[in-house]
C-alpha cells in the first residue's frame, strides 16, 4: 500500500504542476462563476429556478466537456511515461507493475474528479450566502453521477494507454471514442434508426448502454421524474424500471464499465513489452 500511495501522490503532484490542470480547473470553476454573474439563480425557466436551475445547466455542459477532458489528459499517462523513458526509470525501483498501474489511476482520478466536485461545492456555498434553497438530494445524486462518469472515461483512457505506444495515436483514438459516444446523444440519430423500423427496445438498449446518454437521462430524471421532455421514450424507460432504480443503474453501470476497462488495461499492460 505504501508504494501504491506513493505512485498516486507522485502522479497527483505531476498533474497539479501541469498547465492542463489549471485550465481544467478554470473551465469548471469559470462555468459556475459565469452562471452566477449571468443571474441564472435569480431566473426561472420551465419551473426550474435558483440552484436547481444552475446545477441543471452545469450538468448538461459537463456531460460534453468532462469526458473529452478526461480522455485527452489521461490517455497519455502510460504511453507518455513510456515515450519519455519515465516508465523504465520508475520500474528500476522496487515497485510492482500492479502498484504502478493502479497508483496512476488513483492519482489521476483525484485530479480529474476534485475540480468538478469543488465547482459544485462553490455553487452551493454561494447559493447559501445569497439565501437560495439548497437541493441537497440533487447535489448528492449529481456527485454520484459525476463520480461514475469520471470512472468510466478514466478506465477507457487507461485501457487505451496500456496498448498504444504512441501518444499521438492514443489522442486520436480518444477523440474518436468521444465523438462516437457523443453521436448517440443526437436525437437525429435515434430518429434515423426509428425510420428503419428497428425494434424500440433495441434502439433504447443501444442508446442507454452509452454512459454519456445514460448520464444525461438520469440527470434529467432528477428534475423531471416523469421524463416528459423526452416524449414517448419516457414510457419505455419508466415501464422498465422506476426513477429511483434508474438513477442507481446510471451510477452503478458506468462504475462497473470503468473498472472493467481499467482491469483489461492492466492485463494488457502486464503482458506487453513495457519499454
Amino acid at each position: 500500500m505504501k508504494n501504491l500511495s506513493l505512485i498516486a501522490y507522485l502522479d497527483l503532484k505531476e498533474s497539479i504542476r501541469a498547465k492542463w490542470f489549471i485550465v481544467y480547473s478554470l473551465v469548471f470553476g469559470g462555468l459556475i462563476a459565469l452562471f452566477f454573474i449571468a443571474g441564472v439563480t435569480e431566473s426561472q425557466v420551465m419551473g426550474f429556478s435558483g440552484l436547481s436551475r444552475l446545477l441543471l445547466m452545469y450538468i448538461q455542459i459537463t456531460i460534453v466537456i468532462l469526458p473529452i477532458f478526461i480522455l485527452i489528459t489521461t490517455v497519455r499517462s502510460i504511453s507518455g511515461d513510456r515515450d519519455n523513458h519515465i516508465l523504465e526509470y520508475m520500474l528500476s525501483f522496487p515497485i510492482s507493475l500492479k502498484h504502478y498501474y493502479w497508483g496512476k489511476i488513483i492519482g489521476r482520478f483525484i485530479t480529474v474528479y476534485l475540480p468538478v466536485l469543488f465547482a459544485m461545492v462553490i455553487a452551493i456555498i454561494f447559493g447559501a450566502i445569497k439565501g437560495a434553497a439548497i437541493p441537497w438530494s440533487i447535489f448528492f445524486l449529481y456527485t454520484g453521477l459525476l463520480f461514475s462518469l469520471s470512472s468510466t472515461f478514466l478506465g477507457i483512457a487507461f485501457f487505451i494507454s496500456s496498448f498504444v505506444k504512441s501518444s499521438e495515436v492514443a489522442l486520436g483514438i480518444a477523440f474518436f471514442i468521444w465523438i462516437f459516444l457523443l453521436a448517440f446523444i443526437d436525437i437525429a440519430l435515434i430518429s434515423l434508426m426509428l425510420q428503419q423500423r428497428m425494434n424500440e427496445g433495441v434502439i433504447l438498449f443501444i442508446a442507454l448502454i452509452n454512459p454519456m446518454e445514460l448520464f444525461r437521462v438520469a440527470a434529467i430524471s432528477l428534475f423531471d421524474p416523469e421524463l416528459t421532455v423526452m416524449g414517448p421514450v419516457a414510457f419505455y424507460i419508466l415501464d422498465l424500471m422506476s426513477q429511483g432504480i434508474f438513477v442507481l443503474v446510471a451510477i452503478g453501470y458506468p462504475l462497473l464499465l470503468g473498472l472493467m476497462f481499467a482491469t483489461f488495461g492492466f492485463v494488457i499492460f502486464k503482458k506487453k513489452d513495457l519499454v
